[in-house]
């Protein structure tokens, strides 16, 4: 099933608390800090755009890549930066050649359940990484599915648009499942209802540096989001960066784009 098909028009009104610019701050500065100031960015898993327009603004060309048709329509209604979109599943990515860096924000990650797929993510982006590139992503810790999460419901209220969100921390399997009940207005004024089930998984720190490891890029470091301070036990979600490890016989550097596969009606660039 398509993610967030139904979530996809109210989204960004939900999350309107999610502090998205103070997320770029610490983006730039992690970018910056690690070499990278200017170039071409790659976003995974970038829903709306809501960072992928913050990087644009702040300088960077951006591409953000996306499995949900949804949200990348909701996207490109906002693309004043023009950044490309692309319609791929970040597991079975393509681009055409290399990019200075990428990005994963938002708990994407957690979203890649196996660890078999999260080592072809990591592959993939080593593969299309610039010589000494750099991938910064953000996880959910395990303390905050146990604790924070954990079996509970959260609800709310808004005049176009309500939620039910049905939560359940499965300790043994380390998987985080979610019932989203939603209610939308729709043009006759009264309320159309789906539902949707999302499923996320903890993953500990050692565990992502191993994959890191295998999937031949070097671990940098990894900060708590609030502040960029040390991991702690009680971190609920945390940033990680890994480097690109140099590989024989890739090409680095940007091929052409002026065919990018076929692009839907909204603009949006489909490499099925």
């Amino acid at each position: 099933m398509e993610a967030y098909s139904g979530f996809a028009s109210v989204y960004d009104e939900f999350m309107e608390d999610v502090p998205y610019d103070e997320w770029c701050d610490n983006l730039v500065k992690l970018l910056n800090d690690n070499g990278v100031t200017e170039g071409l960015i790659a976003e995974l898993g970038c829903g709306t755009g809501s960072m992928t327009r913050r990087l644009a603004k702040r300088g960077f060309d951006m591409i953000g890549i996306d499995n949900s048709e949804s949200m990348l329509s909701v996207a490109m209604e906002e693309n004043e930066e023009g950044s490309l979109y692309l319609l791929q599943d970040m597991r079975q990515f393509e681009l055409y050649g290399t990019v200075e860096a990428f990005v994963c924000v938002c708990d994407s990650l957690n979203y890649i359940t196996e660890k078999e797929d999260l080592l072809t993510v990591f592959r993939l982006v080593n593969n299309y990484l610039e010589k000494d590139g750099i991938f910064i992503f953000d996880i959910n810790t395990e303390y905050k599915y146990m604790n924070l999460l954990g079996t509970r419901t959260i609800a709310e209220n808004r005049e176009d648009a309500s939620f039910i969100w049905e939560n359940t921390y499965y300790e043994d399997e380390k998987i985080n499942e979610y019932e989203l009940t939603l209610f939308i207005k729709n043009e006759s004024g009264s309320f159309d209802k789906s539902t949707e089930y999302h499923y996320q998984r903890a993953y500990s720190l050692d565990e992502i540096k191993e994959v890191i490891k295998l999937s031949g890029m070097e671990y940098i470091g990894a900060f708590d989001t609030q502040g960029l301070t040390p991991v702690r036990g009680d971190s609920e979600r945390i940033y990680i960066i890994a480097r690109e490890g140099y590989q024989e016989n890739k090409y680095y550097g940007l091929l052409d784009q002026s065919n990018c596969g076929e692009r839907t009606d909204k603009g949006i660039c489909r490499n099925d």
